[in-house]
Parts: C-alpha cells; sequence; structure tokens
C-alpha cells in the first residue's frame, strides 16, 4: 500500500529504479510546467503541482523513498490530495514506529522558481540559474571536419526589461509573505513529528507580488525569438553536443544564466565514412591490380596522395594513412584515413576477359580448397 494510493513513480514519470538525477531533473521539468505561477487560476494545475511537490519530497530523500517503496508509509487523509486544505491525519509508520517525519524543509523543491531555501525570513530571494537550452544544427561532411559558423534560431526568455525580473510594477517590490514569513513553507506539529508543506499563499515564493508588471505580468521574464550566431569547432560528428557556456535562458533574480547546448548532426558523404576522428574510404581494384600490384592516387581530405597497393593484395586489406582523418575534437592533432582494398569481378566478363581467364585457370596448379577437402 502506499501513500494516498498514489504512484508517486507514476507523478513523476520516472521508472522505480530511477536514479536521484533523473528525478530531480523529472520534477523541475514538471514543477516548472505546472507551477501556479504559469497557471493562474487554474484549480487542476495547482493541485498537480502539490502532487509534484509530494512526490518529490518523498523520493529524493533516500529514507523515505525506502520506506515508501518498502510499503511502511500509510495515510488514511490526503497530504496535497484533492481539495487539500492542509488537514494532515492519521499517519501509520509501521515498522514499530519509526519515528518518520514526513516534511521538514523542502529543499529546493521550490529553488528552481524563487531561489527560497525555506530557511530564512528574508524577503530577498537566492539567484535561480536560467534554463539549459538544446537545439540541433546540420552540418555537411566536409563542415564538419573544417569547423563552420552557424546561425540558429532560438525561443528564449529575457529578463523583463521594465521590472529587471523582480515581476513588480516599476517602482514597486515583493512583498514579504505574511502567512510564511518569507520561508515559502508552514509547519504544523503533529504530536511527535512534523509537517512541512508549500505556502498557500505564495507557493513556496517567499514573497507575493501584490502589482504585478504589466510587460511581464509577474513573471519576471519575457519570451522573444532570437537568433545567435555559434562557431562549431573543426573535428565533430554526428551526435556531437558541444557546450556554449552561459548562452541559455537568463537567470531571474541576479542568477546566473543557462548554457545552451548544440547537437550537430552530420550529412552523409558519397564515398568516405567516419570513425571517430578516423576517416574510412573503400578503394576498388581489378583483380589484375590487385595480384600484380599497382600504384592508384586516391583523395584525402588534404588533396591526393598516391597510395601503393603490393603484388598479391588481399580484398579487404586496410591500409593506414597517418594523419589524414579527422581533427581530434578533444585532443591535439588529427586521426588517420583507412583505406581498405575491394577486389572487383566483372559481373559480365567481355570475350576477350573470358580467354584470358580461361588460359589463367588452365595455368593454374594449386588447390586452394585442399584444406577444406
Amino acid at each position: 500500500m502506499r501513500l494516498n494510493g498514489k504512484d508517486y513513480y507514476k507523478i513523476l514519470g520516472v521508472s522505480r529504479d530511477a536514479s536521484s538525477d533523473e528525478i530531480k531533473k523529472a520534477y523541475r521539468r514538471l514543477a516548472k510546467q505546472y507551477h501556479p505561477d504559469r497557471n493562474p487560476n487554474n484549480k487542476e494545475a495547482e493541485e498537480h503541482f502539490k502532487e509534484i511537490a509530494e512526490a518529490y519530497e518523498v523520493l529524493s530523500d533516500d529514507e523515505k523513498r525506502k520506506q515508501y517503496d518498502a510499503g511502511r508509509l500509510f495515510s488514511q487523509a490526503g497530504a496535497y490530495g484533492p481539495g487539500f486544505k492542509g488537514d494532515f491525519r492519521g499517519f501509520d509508520f509501521g515498522g514499530g514506529g519509526e519515528g518518520f517525519t514526513f516534511g521538514g524543509d523542502i529543499g529546493d523543491i521550490f529553488n528552481l522558481f524563487t531561489g527560497s531555501t525555506g530557511r530564512t525570513r528574508k524577503t530577498r530571494r537566492r539567484g535561480e540559474k536560467g534554463e539549459d537550452v538544446e537545439v540541433g544544427v546540420n552540418l555537411s561532411f566536409e563542415d564538419a571536419l573544417r569547423g563552420a559558423q552557424v546561425s540558429v534560431s532560438l525561443n528564449s526568455t529575457e529578463t523583463c526589461g521594465l521590472c529587471r525580473g523582480t515581476g513588480s510594477a516599476p517602482g514597486t517590490f515583493p512583498e514579504t509573505c505574511p502567512i510564511c514569513g518569507g520561508r515559502g513553507s508552514i509547519s504544523e506539529d503533529q504530536g511527535f513529528f512534523g509537517i512541512s508543506r508549500p505556502c498557500p499563499t505564495c507557493y513556496g515564493r517567499g514573497a507575493i507580488i501584490k502589482n504585478p508588471c504589466s510587460s511581464c505580468g509577474g513573471a519576471g521574464v519575457i519570451t522573444k525569438p532570437k537568433k545567435v550566431r555559434l562557431k562549431i569547432p573543426a573535428g565533430v560528428s554526428e551526435g556531437s553536443r558541444i557546450r556554449f557556456k552561459g548562452r541559455g535562458e537568463p537567470g531571474r533574480e541576479g542568477g546566473a544564466p543557462g548554457d545552451l547546448y548544440v547537437v550537430t548532426h552530420v550529412a552523409k558523404h558519397p564515398f568516405y565514412g567516419r570513425k571517430n576522428s578516423d576517416i574510412t574510404l573503400e578503394l576498388p581494384v581489378t583483380y589484375a591490380e590487385a595480384v600484380l600490384g599497382t600504384e592508384v592516387e586516391i583523395p584525402t581530405v588534404d588533396g591526393h596522395v598516391r597510395l601503393k597497393i603490393p603484388a598479391g593484395t588481399q580484398s579487404g586489406r586496410t591500409f593506414r594513412l597517418r594523419g589524414k582523418g579527422a581533427p581530434r575534437l578533444k585532443g591535439k592533432g588529427k586521426g588517420d584515413m583507412l583505406v581498405t582494398v575491394r577486389v572487383m569481378v566483372p559481373s559480365k566478363p567481355t570475350k576477350k576477359e573470358k580467354e584470358l581467364i580461361e588460359k589463367l585457370k588452365e595455368a593454374e596448379r594449386k588447390d586452394i580448397r585442399a584444406h577444406i577437402s
């Protein structure tokens, strides 16, 4: 049996073996989506936000999560459940009354929006780091090797210029919440244990905005489309993820901006392949060239070079050209070029070719299949 019969893993959309980081990321994403500031007058979103906070409160704490998974945490009435008004009744802890405390400081549950730690009565909130942004860019095979300047379009939030991120109309400031005193949470003593829940007046922010900014509506940020010019380093490959520090969404209340991550998608080349920093090439040669040996001019990313094919070269043999590959993205120098020989057999030999091959067949004396006879 689970608390309120709720599946906290399902609420956060994670598996039962999810790591702490996965749980935290899921919480941040959902809490931002359903936060009351983004869903004013939406009771359904508000209730879901409380459920998300409740689930995170338990699953983010190793001891509480262990008790929850073991089925030792019961409730007859919902904490943060439908119609929640702060009534917590009849907790049964199981296991002989282990003294489990549901609540305490919710920690960084409301940091995502406010920077409030629940441990201070100050109205001024700690700055929040801005959200990270991820975009994809398409590159040609050559641009991935050389590096390129690309322009990407972002739908990014910016600190509101009118209120400078405070959310309050110019000349006014957020006021300390009169209910929680700026902590962002309120506590209730329930006998031998305590319960902490988000303040229902300020929704955990620790402050209330009585005069919202006319430009951002109290959010402190506005959304604007913008284009940014970025330099893609030489040597990227399919799926490379490049971090541009501080180029993501701006922070709030003086917080640092987030980061921008660019994921590269590289077009296929007509004849080159790629293995990490090595470039591959399949080189077709005739039967005669493989038997007698030859010298072939081949293209590399740095220009044409001549490659010697020794007599008796077998199909599938690979030659390595040192330093003729792609630039190493995280290191010095370049990779190599790997040239693999493919002996081509004519599918429709001419009459002359057939005559010569028949003579060759007659001249062959060694049984190449003797070892499997």
